[in-house]
């Protein structure tokens, strides 16, 4: 059996869509990862990088987080906040909550003789924050400008999608392999085998893209103001807005040698993945190319004055396409 959300007409009115990333969720979800081995061909690049300059310390980290199983809920703060601040708040979680989460952790797994002492002893403590940190420095920190663009285009996607079909038109496909939308139900299968109800009551459900998640969804009933779900970003394979690249921390989108000899790059990454995505924002442009957004602006800005893209707005939306000339231009150079 799923684990079943129940949604009445208010807690679809209030359910929303992240527009950023939890720091620490998204370090817990890459934490699983690079103890796993699937999804080799997007985050093989990722994990070789990563496991080079882990240091023994990750070890603590390791212990508690496990590629599959539960892990502890306090090593995700609630709310808003940058990683130091969630860091601290992780660190500064009431001892009485540590101590029965890791007890009940216990009666489902094995945990280190260490993981005993991290609610009374301040030097345990210490050493599981520095950890903590290393791995966040380590993990994460190299490729969030990247991560948050994934995850800002990602959003963009799903406004789209609630203009076209509303929230439920949403839930129905942020997940097609985890999630069905049985109304006024959502189904969620849990890689744990989780099984059980959450009523919304009112307070409807949010929804956090998560680039590192790319499979086993996570939820959190008790988040406050609101539950939350995670999911894929991008996991609409079967769409024309498929946001995610094969590879997500490895080489830029490909275009011909001839075409970046002339362009530079990056400015002919921009240009094939116009000509592949018509009708872009300028965020899903920075996500797939794997640049800032104000630099995807100017180059966008560059290929617009030289005849190669069009570019509409719409309010605050903006959406590039390729003139014909720049089809001409990658059909001659064969990209």
């Amino acid at each position: 059996m799923p684990y079943r959300i129940h949604f009445t007409v208010d807690d679809l009115a209030r359910t929303r869509i992240a527009v950023k990333p939890n720091p620490l969720l998204e370090l817990s979800t890459a934490v699983r990862q690079l103890q796993c081995t699937e999804h080799a061909m997007r985050l093989g690049a990722w994990r070789r990088e990563v496991a080079v300059a882990l240091h023994p310390q990750a070890r603590m980290v390791l212990d508690l987080v496990p590629a599959r199983g539960r892990a502890p809920g306090f090593l995700v703060p609630a709310g808003p906040g940058t990683p130091e601040e969630l860091l601290e708040r992780v660190l500064a979680t009431p001892r009485a909550r540590v101590r029965a989460e890791l007890e009940g952790l216990a009666e489902h797994r094995k945990l280190p003789s260490w993981a005993g002492h991290l609610a009374d002893d301040p030097d345990t403590l210490r050493r599981f924050g520095d950890a903590l940190n290393h791995m966040y420095d380590s993990l994460l920190r190299p490729y969030w400008q990247r991560i948050t663009a994934l995850t800002a285009a990602d959003s963009a996607v799903r406004a789209r999608q609630v203009l076209s079909g509303g929230m439920e038109g949403v839930l129905a496909r942020v997940n097609p392999r985890r999630v069905r939308w049985q109304p006024p139900v959502l189904e969620v299968t849990m890689a744990s085998g989780l099984e059980g109800d959450l009523h919304l009551q009112g307070r409807g459900l949010l929804l956090v893209p998560s680039v590192f998640g790319v499979d086993a969804p996570v939820i959190d009933p008790d988040a406050e103001p609101q539950p939350f779900l995670t999911y894929p970003a991008a996991a609409d394979r079967g769409s024309a807005e498929r946001l995610l690249p094969d590879v997500l921390f490895g080489s830029l989108p490909t275009a011909s040698r001839s075409l970046a000899a002339v362009l530079g790059p990056t400015r002919a990454a921009v240009l094939t993945t116009v000509v592949n995505r018509p009708g872009c924002s300028t965020t899903e442009l920075a996500a797939t190319v794997g640049i800032a957004a104000a630099s995807a602006s100017e180059h966008a800005a560059v290929l617009r004055g030289v005849g190669l893209l069009h570019t509409v707005r719409h309010g605050k939306m903006v959406a590039h396409n390729a003139t014909a000339a720049a089809h001409a231009l990658l059909e001659a150079s064969g990209a």
